[in-house]
């Protein structure tokens, strides 16, 4: 099993989810979070006044896969998320040891 985790363009959430939930993945967690990378931010007008605004809004997208699924998972968060621009994000992937689920007990695959 695997845990990935993929920072994407808020806008974006949507298709991920579609392209995640075709595939079988059935959770998702989803967090509001803020950075940069190689975009650097940018600087905005308010009132007539610039300003910079040095971490851009993002998500982070959370879900827990089987390994069978995981490079597909992968390859459909790569074409949901990407517009081409800067700032399309970055995705993650990291095993998992064990995963529990609490009501039931259930362990391993059949607790995703």
């Amino acid at each position: 099993m695997k845990l990935i985790i993929a920072i994407i363009k808020p806008f974006k959430l949507d298709e991920v989810r579609v392209a995640l939930s075709t595939l079988g993945v059935q959770g998702l967690t989803v967090t509001e979070v803020k950075g940069f990378g190689r975009q650097k931010g940018h600087t905005e007008l308010y009132r007539g006044a610039e300003y910079a605004v040095d971490f851009l809004p993002k998500l982070r997208v959370e879900a827990a896969v089987a390994d069978h699924l995981v490079d597909q998972a992968i390859e459909a968060i790569e074409h949901a998320a990407r517009t081409g621009k800067i700032g399309d994000g970055k995705i993650f992937i990291a095993p998992l040891e064990q995963v529990i689920r609490i009501r039931t007990g259930e362990t391993g695959e059949a607790a995703l």
